[in-house]
């Protein structure tokens, strides 16, 4: 169900989202939260659309606010969906004039009580989420730096800025390789003694794993630019070889590991409703992000040649690489064949055995037979 409503209120949208559920057969709200989406005329459809699918596991009220401030009248339009495939309720915002500079005013009364709000920038979003006027209403405030160029600086505000229940969705992404570099540790510990991330030029989410690699394990981490897409390649230096998990197409990596045969992994870029998911999982505050922004900005300050693996280090590792790679085939080489003369030989020496072993049988027999006459004379 569509229900369209011009030169509107707050109050008159909360009435037609109850009059729409009792219509629909279903009076009781059986919604966890409220996620509001904060975008512009151009991208709002796309917006919605993956707030429609991450509610498809997160059942939510989606009100999606495009703010269109201007010398104009004030003014409200809405359009309110429930049904229509939408596994919640969707209200589509447009704030005119003065009161697109107050959105909370009209966003605050269309809230579900006691439930969690997430508040959503798919644009990018303000450097300091939790100063701005809709960002105060969420738990969860959900920026993009990648849809930005100024990824850097903004970095750098949040940081400072930082509150529990900030993120970015070039954190979210970097979940799978995380997590797949830390089990890599647990499955081989041994001592890391530079890293390496490889991505296309400007990419935010590859700042981040650098910081988090040089945060987590103390070292020097070096960043080199690829074709993309994204990130495609994290290498972790160690005595007995590199450590690497390499993604050059954006959906199938290869992750090696010293001594052992390289694996291949499933690592796809997930689509926008799948990053939002993952956050609606958890509303806790993340202070792994927040001690990884704390150290990218201190990365941002180093000398270039400090953020370099030293020349020891990734010679060490590749040496070691090189070596376990030729042991590694030495072993599943198939055995030397034999040459003609060898097989020549050992055709003669199973052929003198055969004779000998003919004669005896026949010494043997003569034997027997001489035996016996003897015996018939006596």
């Amino acid at each position: 169900m569509i229900i369209d409503l011009t030169g509107t209120t707050s109050s008159e949208i909360a009435s037609a989202l109850l009059r729409a559920r009792r219509n629909a057969g279903s009076p009781a709200m059986g919604m966890v939260g409220t996620i509001v989406v904060v975008v512009d005329e151009a991208s709002h459809h796309d917006a919605m659309k993956a707030a429609n699918e991450a509610g498809r596991e997160h059942p939510s009220r989606v009100l999606v606010a495009i703010l269109r401030p201007g010398r104009g009248a004030s003014g409200l339009d809405a359009e309110v969906r429930v049904g229509e495939g939408i596994p919640g309720e969707a209200v589509l915002l447009r704030l005119h004039g003065e009161l697109a500079k107050v959105p909370e005013s009209v966003i605050t009364p269309l809230l579900l009580p006691d439930s969690p709000v997430i508040v959503w920038w798919p644009g990018g979003g303000p450097k300091v989420p939790a100063d701005d006027p809709l960002g105060r209403l969420g738990r969860r405030k959900v920026t993009d730096a990648a849809a930005t160029r100024r990824a850097s600086v903004d970095f750098s505000a949040r940081a400072e800025g930082y509150q529990p229940g900030d993120t970015d969705f070039a954190w979210t992404r970097l979940t799978p390789w995380r997590a797949l570099m830390a089990a890599a540790l647990d499955q081989y510990p041994t001592k890391v003694t530079g890293a390496e991330v490889v991505s296309a030029k400007g990419n935010p989410s590859a700042d981040l794993m650098a910081a988090w690699l040089q945060q987590r394990l103390g070292v020097a981490v070096e960043q080199k630019t690829s074709r993309g897409p994204g990130v495609t390649a994290v290498r972790l230096f160690t005595p007995t070889g590199p450590i690497s998990l390499t993604r050059p197409d954006g959906a199938v990596a290869t992750f090696s590991i010293p001594g052992q045969p390289d694996r291949p992994v499933a690592l796809k870029r997930r689509t926008t409703s799948e990053l939002l998911s993952e956050e609606l999982r958890r509303l806790d505050p993340d202070d792994v992000y927040a001690r990884t922004l704390a150290c990218m900005v201190e990365r941002e300050a180093m000398p270039a040649d400090a953020k370099k693996v030293s020349a020891v280090d990734r010679r060490t590792a590749q040496t070691a690489a090189s070596k376990a790679a030729s042991r590694t085939a030495a072993a599943d080489a198939p055995a030397p064949k034999q040459t003609t003369a060898k097989k020549s030989a050992v055709k003669k020496s199973v052929a003198k055995k055969a004779v000998a072993k003919k004669t005896a049988t026949k010494k043997t027999a003569a034997k027997k037979s001489t035996g016996k006459r003897v015996a018939g004379r006596s």
